[in-house]
């Protein structure tokens, strides 16, 4: 017959795991996790969680005079001070502690906060923080001679020490006081003694480390979506950092053309190309409003219009509703670009270019630029998004990947003899 102790202590194991995943679910507790140095409000407010969580398990079991297994005061305490540190951990005990003295358990309070600050004590003699996330009750015996010459080795064996002494206070609590002093999952009078105070040893031992090794995964998960993020945003900035120098080199090759043919032309233009880099190198932002974007846009075409005159038009259907929605910056630029220089700049009639933003409905946007020119070939088609079309749509549609994810749609339909539209759908102020 299984003995009840028995049970309780396997209930133990799999309330540890639970409270673990639920917790490490929690993006306060995530942030919580994340941080190696804490102020001591923060120290604070993490004795406060824990002292909440582990201490809600105990007023379970003295309030309701059942559910033993919600007890997890002992390697919650310790957790909060190897976590935390001293005062995290000895204000977390006596927190979790009060449940349990208004139960009359008098040994409750001074215990529990004697192992936080042990639970802090024993932090402060790692090698590094790092350490703590990498313990394991296993180590390999055959080889234990190598603890002398590997501190860290030696140091997941002090955690586990640690526990030990804290389930010996406990003990030594139940032996030296009446039973009721403090609680314990096995009492003095279970038989055979010594195997229930080692299956008590080793569940405590596991209760520590299983929610240990649970939201040391959350961490790494957490960092590696901080490190995806970082590299998101330097290739961001490489990609948006691409388009200045290229409308750049552009619009210079266009007035070296003038410059011999009409100066005044080539003066007017290099005035807006001041007004066009002046606003360029202000806006820093990767986002930033529609109503920006097209004020970005109205001076690259007023450049644009030097070159062609009249035989450029540019027409703009704008919803109002979209002028606020936040767009990658200079967006819009490198498709219209791509407008003049595949659809119009062959035409000798010239031609015209439609802008056109509406809002599809409140969390999407939808941008068409059209023109009316001669359209890109199919052959030319097939490469406009490789790395022989240049910079222009290639980088348009590289930014959107890496701001929006799958979350976005980018179409170019071009006719030979009756022009391309471009479409790109993207959500209304949402990032990926």
């Amino acid at each position: 017959m299984i003995e009840p102790a028995f049970v309780l202590l396997l209930f133990n194991l799999a309330v540890a795991a639970s409270l673990a995943s639920i917790l490490s679910r929690i993006p306060a507790f995530q942030r919580m996790l994340l941080r190696e140095e804490r102020s001591i409000t923060q120290r604070l407010e993490m004795a406060l969680a824990f002292g909440t969580i582990f201490g809600a398990g105990a007023a379970a079991r003295v309030f309701t005079g059942s559910y033993q297994a919600a007890d997890l005061t002992l390697a919650g305490a310790y957790l909060a001070g190897l976590l935390g540190g001293y005062v995290t951990g000895m204000v977390s005990g006596i927190l979790m502690s009060l449940p349990a003295m208004f139960g009359n358990e008098l040994l409750a309070m001074p215990l529990y906060a004697a192992i936080g600050v042990l639970g802090g004590i024993i932090r402060d003699c790692a090698p590094d923080t790092g350490e703590i996330w990498r313990y394991s009750p296993v180590f390999d015996i055959l080889g234990s001679w190598r603890i002398f010459r590997q501190p860290r080795l030696g140091y997941r064996l002090l955690i586990s020490a640690g526990l030990l002494l804290s389930e010996a206070l406990r003990l030594a609590g139940l032996y030296l006081f009446r039973p009721k002093s403090i609680f314990s999952p096995i009492t003095l009078d279970s038989r055979p003694l010594e195997l229930w105070i080692g299956a008590l040893s080793g569940a405590s031992v596991l209760c520590a480390f299983l929610p240990l090794k649970i939201w040391n995964i959350t961490r790494m998960e957490s960092r590696l979506s901080l490190q995806q993020r970082l590299i998101a945003e330097a290739r961001l900035a490489a990609l948006t950092s691409q388009i200045n120098p290229h409308f750049l080199f552009n619009t210079l090759n266009s007035v070296s053309s003038l410059i011999r043919i009409d100066p005044d032309r080539a003066r007017t233009m290099i005035y807006k190309l001041s007004s066009v880099l002046r606003r360029a190198m202000r806006n820093t932002d990767v986002l930033s409003p529609l109503r920006d974007e097209l004020a970005f846009i109205d001076d690259y075409l007023a450049i644009e219009m030097v070159r062609f005159g009249e035989k450029l038009r540019f027409l703009r259907e704008i919803d109002p509703a979209a002028l606020s929605v936040p767009v990658p910056a200079m967006l819009l630029q490198p498709v219209i670009e791509n407008s003049i220089k595949h659809g119009l700049a062959g035409k000798l009639e010239g031609g015209s270019i439609w802008l056109r933003a509406r809002m599809l409905d409140p969390q999407r946007l939808l941008l068409t630029v059209e023109d009316d020119g001669e359209g890109i070939p199919e052959e030319k088609m097939e490469d406009l998004f490789g790395n022989h079309s240049g910079i222009g749509v290639s980088n348009v549609r590289e930014r959107l990947e890496v701001l929006y994810g799958e979350h976005y749609r980018m179409s170019i339909d071009s006719r030979p003899g009756q022009g391309t539209r471009t479409e790109i759908e993207i959500p209304a102020g949402k990032t990926a």
